[in-house]
């Protein structure tokens, strides 16, 4: 192992469990990149000191978009409300709100870096590297432009459940926001399952895990995702899941890339676990 493997350390879903990412930050060698996968707020305590925290650092810290916060982002423009198991009251609230909003919606749903393509929760079967990251910067553009609002307010739903090349607008967005920030389970044709949150073994009739689909044409490159707190930590050379359940009792896990050292700090249950509600 060179110093070169550890110089880019990837970082599972914190949720807002600021402390245990300080611990884990301890462990970390001094000044290396860091990588977050997604879900950086949302259900542990501390999510406006989260998000803040991670945004200090700068051009050290770079960040991928999950399903809870782009939740945040649905719910500061009035189009969602708050769960009751939501943390994000601080952040609605902070003096400091718009900047913090307009910096989160400003971070990308993909990358693809030292040979690994990294999202939060999924790719489609169907979907190159380079046709996820293209995708996923129509995405983007959308949420960085101005009427940004406008866009949030057409991104919730299941369908279209399977993508197509012809699909446009709101349904394109929605399906490529889907896979990228809630996928779980796929039908061999492609078609995406939203209702079941439990581990791998718990597929649907006719269903798999989407990175185990036969025919994936990211199979090539490893992907590195988080969102699956049910499957937890995975490390396959093909696959990697990272959220290893910190904010259900588990552990913060950073994995160093392309090295692949793995370091880890036990967290304290803030949440009671409950697939249904992952």
């Amino acid at each position: 192992m060179n110093a070169g493997d550890e110089s880019l350390w990837v970082i599972g879903d914190v949720q807002g469990c600021l402390a245990s990412l300080r611990s884990l930050l301890d462990l970390l060698p001094a000044g290396c990149r860091l990588l977050f996968v997604g879900d950086l707020v949302n259900r542990g305590p501390q999510s406006l000191a989260a998000l803040r925290f991670v945004r200090s650092l700068g051009y050290r810290a770079q960040v991928l978009l999950g399903n809870h916060d782009l939740h945040l982002l649905a719910v500061a423009a009035g189009i969602r409300r708050q769960h009751d198991d939501d943390t994000l009251a601080e952040i609605l609230s902070a003096a400091d709100r718009d900047e913090l909003l307009d910096w989160l919606r400003t971070r990308p749903l993909a990358l693809h870096e030292s040979g690994a393509l990294f999202v939060h929760a999924g790719v489609l079967p169907q979907w190159t590297v380079d046709r996820t990251l293209a995708l996923a910067g129509e995405v983007e553009t959308r949420l960085r432009a101005p009427d940004y609002r406008d866009f949030l307010a057409t991104m919730y739903g299941n369908r279209p459940a399977r993508w197509d090349d012809a699909l446009a607008g709101a349904e394109r967005a929605r399906c490529v926001i889907n896979a990228l920030t809630r996928l779980r389970f796929v039908a061999a044709d492609g078609t995406m399952d939203f209702t079941v949150k439990e581990g791998a073994g718990a597929a649907p009739p006719g269903f798999a895990a989407w990175f185990d689909h036969p025919r994936r044409a990211t199979r090539g490159t490893p992907v590195v995702f988080g969102h699956w707190s049910t499957l937890g930590l995975l490390l396959r050379d093909d696959v990697v899941c990272l959220d290893s359940g910190c904010v259900w009792g588990g552990a913060l896990t950073a994995l160093a890339w392309p090295g692949r050292r793995l370091l880890q700090v036990p967290c304290p249950p803030y949440r009671r676990p409950d697939p249904s509600s992952r």
